[in-house]
């Protein structure tokens, strides 16, 4: 298949839009020399060596380590911060809480108090927020000595969480303002990334288990994994990313039937939704060709962690437009072959830091497989 690589990039200009999904910076987080691990791992910043004896590479088989063991520095985060988090997600699996509340509730912990047991803050205090989780007395939630207390903190969070219909499929940061009903909802999704990262690591790659089950098991085809992403296409890949034959092809091509749905590969706002039209001004509702110029009908979605999706060659315009919050796994368009295509296929990419460029693009299938959400054998 060939598709629109080699082409000018796609001429849209993007705006920026204020909604219920966070894109705001993260950490400083630099993809170095392209590697996910690189961004994954040596994103966070001065990972404690030890770290890499913690087994991240399964899918949670075993359960998440004690944390009353000798555990790393991870990235910006000491190690008494680290054993809160793996208190946090040691609650959450002794409540048979699936996985991906393990993520939300890391998350929400690292926006609330950075993963510190916080006091009163005379002056600085919330009101009378307490806690991991911030969580007030005067609101029910429990005394200041209970609240200190970060296994209880976590239980009441979880015990919360698990009475919001529908928490599993929900955007990181939607899930956790209906928990905690923050001045700030937009805040939490930008931890998304990280917060991934830690239970993987604290909890034998757990965020790569189905999210909504208890199972621990890799999440299949078409699930979504505790890290918030499933793929976008049951499909076989085809064409890879940035071969000897086609060193400027930016993504991979998935090779399936015109008409099959695209689904939002995770959660996040569409930014583009249009037709990238050749220079003729041809329209997009007609099957392209090698050679013609542009992605045809696609599709842009930006993620926490300032990731963006690119979803090419759409058999007709999207079913989403610009604005739009998706959900992972929601349906976004259909496969075609529409723009520099010769056949029906769904050209996918994965972009870091915002950058719609070609330098910002990484490897799709590394990208995909370290969320839980391989690629390979998608059918």
């Amino acid at each position: 298949m060939t598709d629109f690589d080699g082409a000018p990039r796609p001429k849209l200009r993007i705006r920026r839009i204020a909604l219920a999904v966070a894109l705001t910076a993260t950490l400083a987080l630099v993809c170095c020399g392209g590697t996910v691990s690189a961004f994954f791992l040596g994103g966070l910043g001065g990972i404690d060596d030890n770290t890499m004896t913690l087994s991240a590479y399964g899918c949670g088989e075993g359960g998440p380590v004690s944390a009353d063991g000798n555990l790393p520095a991870i990235g910006p985060y000491g190690k008494v911060q680290v054993r809160n988090a793996a208190i946090i997600i040691n609650v959450g699996s002794k409540m048979g809480v699936p996985p991906r509340g393990w993520v939300i509730a890391v998350a929400t912990a690292m926006q609330e108090s950075r993963l510190s047991n916080l006091g009163n803050l005379g002056d600085r205090n919330d009101h009378d927020s307490l806690g991991l989780f911030q969580q007030r007395p005067s609101m029910g939630w429990g005394t200041p000595e209970q609240l200190q207390n970060p296994e209880y903190a976590s239980t009441k969070f979880y015990e919360k969480l698990i009475t919001v219909a529908g928490w599993e499929d929900m955007a990181l940061t939607v899930a956790a303002q209906e928990v905690q009903r923050s001045a700030y909802p937009d805040a939490y999704a930008k931890h998304e990334p990280i917060a991934t990262q830690i239970v993987n690591l604290l909890a034998n790659g757990a965020a790569r288990a189905i999210g909504s089950s208890t199972d621990l098991r890799c999440a299949a085809a078409g699930e979504v994994a505790a890290s918030g992403w499933t793929i976008p296409v049951k499909a076989l890949v085809g064409s890879g990313f940035r071969t000897s034959e086609r060193p400027d092809h930016d993504g991979v091509d998935l090779i399936v039937g015109k008409g099959a749905p695209i689904w939002a590969a995770s959660s996040g706002i569409v930014t583009v939704a249009a037709c990238d039209n050749d220079n003729s001004g041809r329209s997009c509702n007609v099957d392209g060709y090698p050679g013609k110029l542009g992605c045809g009908w696609f599709v842009e979605v930006q993620h926490a962690g300032n990731i963006m999706t690119r979803y090419c060659h759409m058999v007709e315009r999207p079913s989403t437009k610009v604005g739009d919050v998706v959900t992972a796994g929601q349906v976004i368009g259909r496969v075609g072959s529409s723009g520099n295509s010769s056949g029906p296929h769904l050209h996918f990419e994965v972009h870091l830091n915002n950058d719609r460029s070609s330098s910002g693009a990484v490897n799709p299938v590394a990208f995909m497989k370290d969320q839980g959400a391989s690629l390979d054998g998608g059918q």
